[in-house]
């Protein structure tokens, strides 16, 4: 062969390999891309396969039967409901909660008792309805807050210390099977519902009077006569004259209930119950019993339920102040501050002599002074007032 035509042969056999190579290479990266544009698909498909939409609850949903301490038209009880079906909805039906009213199973009163037991698996209310077993527990409702307000007490209770003295405070008693949440921070109530308005401390000398806790003792030393009813209990007991004056809490609750039907007069800030917060209890070990993720659930619904109660009861209870005296005819005075300046001071013998008798109260009453002392001095140094806006805003109309 000429060494022409080798050059030529090499030439085309070279030129065929190129060729060939850049085929493949073509093919290769064609299917390659092909591959690729089929993966979200297959991922997708995955997906679907592996996290269906709507999961179905393995063995059906885990169901608590609760009771609130409150009557089935009170706001208060609509705020156990809010709290239920928060829980029901972020645990996706997982734990279903059904909230009955006060007396639907045992009376308000009764609620700590039934849940310890397991009678109830949960329930809705306030500490200070179980002053009757031990007055401490009344700290976190119904006692002197040392100037803090609800807010400022559920911080005490997650950070400064108060958890765990609550849990310490129930053991003393022998409550071991109750998981206890506080939350929801109570506006200042008011200092209740009379026939005339209060000029003075002593106005209270002989008065037969309802109110619940520790205000039981800040009453009784004022010279009323207490009765501690649950909220259902009160108007029908002023209507029949069993009762010359009461509180409750609000003026969406206190409307609600009948107040302005058996009073016009309303006497608005007092000390008695300016720091006060709700309490949601389980069945410890129904509680305990709950998978992790759902404890986890709950925890984080208590806060997130205080928020949106918090929020609820400014809308409702300004809507219902203002319906109060324009359809009902209610009149609402300021405490005057020679009365808020008697209560102060009995506050004080009684924190004195009740941590004389109990340990345990005095105790919670020197972590509550504590914190308070520092809490209460940065809010009153930070926070502008808002009276002075609200005169500037919105000033008196002229008569």
């Amino acid at each position: 062969m000429s060494k022409k035509l080798k050059t030529t042969v090499a030439s085309a056999k070279t030129t065929g390999a190129v060729a060939n190579r850049r085929s493949f290479l073509t093919k290769a990266v064609a299917a390659t891309g092909a591959a690729m544009a089929a993966l979200p698909m297959m991922a997708k498909a995955q997906d679907k396969k592996a996290a269906p939409a709507a999961p179905a609850v393995v063995g059906g949903p885990i169901t608590m039967r609760w009771q609130s301490t409150w009557p089935a038209k009170d706001i208060f009880h609509e705020y156990a409901l809010d709290f239920a079906k928060k829980v029901n909805d972020m645990t996706g039906g997982e734990l279903r909660i059904e909230v009955l009213p006060a007396g639907a199973v045992v009376p308000a009163f009764g609620l700590l008792e039934a849940v310890s037991k397991g009678t109830l698996d949960g329930g809705h209310g306030v500490l200070g309805y179980h002053y009757g077993k031990q007055n401490a527990l009344a700290l976190w409702n119904s006692g002197p807050a040392f100037g803090m307000d609800a807010n400022m007490l559920l911080s005490w209770h997650k950070y400064g210390g108060g958890q765990e003295l609550l849990a310490k405070l129930y053991a003393s008693i022998g409550i071991t099977t109750v998981q206890s949440f506080l939350y929801g921070p109570m506006a200042t109530q008011p200092l209740g519902w009379f026939k005339k308005p209060v000029t003075s401390a002593a106005d209270f000398k002989g008065l037969k009077f309802r109110t619940n806790g520790l205000a039981i003792d800040l009453f009784t030393a004022m010279g009323a006569a207490v009765n501690a009813l649950p909220g259902g209990e009160i108007v029908p007991a002023m209507d029949r004259g069993l009762l010359d004056a009461a509180e409750f809490n609000n003026a969406t609750s206190d409307r609600i209930l009948g107040f302005p039907d058996v009073s016009k007069v309303c006497m608005l800030q007092s000390y008695h119950q300016s720091a006060e917060t709700f309490e949601i209890m389980f069945n410890k070990p129904k509680y305990d019993a709950l998978p992790v993720k759902i404890r986890a659930v709950i925890a984080n619904a208590v806060e997130a339920a205080s928020a949106d109660m918090s929020w609820k009861a400014i809308n409702r209870y300004s809507q219902d102040y203002i319906e109060l005296q324009t359809k009902h005819a209610v009149k609402f005075y300021k405490t005057p501050d020679s009365v808020l300046q008697a209560q102060l001071k009995l506050w004080s013998a009684i924190v004195e002599k009740k941590s004389a008798e109990n340990p345990m109260f005095k105790e919670i009453v020197a972590s509550q002074r504590a914190f308070a002392e520092r809490a209460v001095k940065w809010d009153q140094d930070t926070y502008v007032g808002r009276r002075m806006a609200m005169n500037h805003f919105f000033p008196a109309k002229k008569a």
